[in-house]
């Protein structure tokens, strides 16, 4: 991002919908894509006498979620160690049809923990890493969702039920992040996490992560007590794409900035009052809602039908004995043990743990981690997208991976790839594969002859390598590569080096 006349500042609140089988409070299917209000009961309804009861897996989701960004667990002076418990937290909104929602305030299941990104990945200058703070993470029911008519002809608006009730994990980050850039590599890393401890699916557009950004700026102003200017807080809700987020942020910054240069008194002297934005993605622009609520205005206060919930150091022992490699941890070790640079430790890992799995078959059984994730990247990840697979659904194990990589170092880039090709269409042998391809092994001498006689056949090339050109001489293994399909390239390389020296 260039550099601007201002420090914008971010945190983000993230809403991840758990993957658990029923609702927080009830037995209705937590299933997207069912028909508006079917999947709905009294107890998410809040109807006269129905009772919430707390869902075990979800909780045990969330404890994971917050092991894994580091969070302390429910410790809050003057209580015991582990204890949390639940609030009411009060507001009309059409979608809410007890008026309020359960979730936490005061004392949280999780607190104070942080969550490492890296930020700009780069092939040549690896990344830069950062570490965001993690004020809270903490269990809490969703709303229901209003379907509104759009065609600006004051059509209606629908209310669909069946999401009122499911599990959310709410995620709110310090404001630690100063650019569009590091709030979609906080997102990216959070969701890799989430989506590796299979805490919840994370998909976007099917609601399962929300996303609303806090924005700021702070602009220099040697006057200040602080150096700086501060703009009210604007927070813009339920953005629905990473590429929404960075718009969002970097519109809102610049807006903030042009605001303050037009009247800063009314920022100076607190006359500019925190707001809710809404994002729209069309015309590229936030739009304000309303003024921000805060606390008081939720009149929060103990939830009365469910009882507090102290964790225990055994659950959360089980619960960290069964989190796996975390994506951060998991690129130092790659990194380290493979020789692999910051990028490729990058790219491998946000691939999911399965294709580290692969990656490391290959490598074992190659001796060469580069290797292993050269070829990766060059002809594997290609292939999983053209045909729409995962990686355990690949039709090449790792072993014959190991075998082609090995035996194909000194072919051509296009011959390698016919081969690599025709194993992954046909499941053969890499010698069938070869034979296939149209490509026999070159025989010594015939290959010798053939850069004898393409020296012979190209004498502005040998005049230009004896003249100091050294890259000339590759037009002379280019003739014998042609004439010659699928022999070695380093040893094509090396009988032309042997041919040209003798004179």
């Amino acid at each position: 991002m260039p550099d601007l006349p201002y420090k914008i500042v971010v945190g983000l609140e993230v809403h991840v919908q758990l993957l658990t089988k029923t609702k927080l409070f009830c037995g209705c299917l937590n299933k997207f894509g069912q028909p508006p209000n079917t999947a709905t009961c009294p107890v998410c309804l809040g109807l006269p006498g129905s009772l919430p009861v707390m869902n075990k897996q979800a909780f045990h989701l969330a404890l994971k979620a917050a092991l894994a960004l580091n969070c302390q667990i429910a410790t809050h002076p003057g209580y015991a160690p582990g204890f949390t418990k639940w609030d009411r937290k009060n507001y009309y909104y059409p979608d809410l049809p007890k008026n309020y929602q359960i979730s936490q305030y005061d004392l949280p299941f999780s607190h104070d923990g942080h969550l490492d990104i890296n930020v700009h990945p780069d092939p040549k200058k690896g990344h830069t890493a950062k570490r965001v703070g993690i004020i809270r993470a903490h269990l809490e029911e969703d709303a229901g969702k209003n379907i509104h008519d759009e065609s600006g002809r004051g059509g209606d608006t629908r209310v669909d039920l069946n999401r009122t009730g499911t599990p959310l994990l709410e995620i709110v980050s310090q404001p630690d992040m100063n650019s569009p850039e590091e709030a979609i590599a906080y997102l990216d890393e959070l969701r890799l996490m989430l989506r590796e401890l299979k805490v919840s699916d994370c998909e976007m557009q099917e609601g399962s992560l929300r996303c609303d950004a806090n924005v700021n700026i702070h602009i220099p102003k040697a006057d200040e007590p602080k150096g700086y200017a501060a703009t009210p807080l604007v927070e813009i809700k339920n953005l629905n794409s990473f590429r929404g987020v960075g718009r969002a942020i970097a519109y809102e910054a610049q807006s903030q900035y042009e605001q303050f240069q037009k009247d800063p008194a009314n920022f100076r002297f607190g006359k500019m009052l925190k707001t809710t934005a809404g994002w729209d993605d069309p015309r590229g622009k936030t739009v304000v809602q309303r003024r921000k609520e805060e606390a008081a205005d939720y009149r929060y206060f103990p939830e009365p039908d469910l009882v507090p919930v102290v964790v225990t150091a055994e659950q959360i022992a089980a619960v960290k004995a069964d989190m796996g490699e975390l994506p951060q941890a998991q690129r130092a070790r790659l990194e380290k043990e493979y020789g692999l640079t910051p990028y490729d430790a990058d790219v491998l890992t946000a691939k999911g743990r399965t294709m580290v799995a692969y990656f490391e078959a290959v490598a074992k059984a190659l001796g060469d981690g580069k290797a292993a994730a050269n070829r990766l990247s060059d002809l594997v990840y290609p292939a999983l997208t053209e045909r729409h697979e995962e990686i355990d659904a690949f039709p090449m194990p790792a072993a014959a991976l190991a075998d082609f990589i090995k035996n194909t170092g000194g072919l051509a880039k296009m011959d390698r790839t016919a081969v690599f090709n025709v194993m992954l269409e046909k499941g053969c042998t890499l010698a069938d594969a070869k034979t296939a391809a149209g490509i026999k092994e070159a025989d010594a001498g015939a290959l010798r002859a053939a850069v004898v006689e393409a020296i012979g056949k190209n004498p502005k090339a040998v005049a230009d390598f004896k003249a100091g050109k050294e890259a000339a001489k590759m037009a002379i293994v280019g003739a014998v590569m042609k004439a010659n399909k699928g022999a070695p390239n380093d040893v094509v390389r090396k009988l032309v080096d042997e041919e040209l020296a003798k004179g």
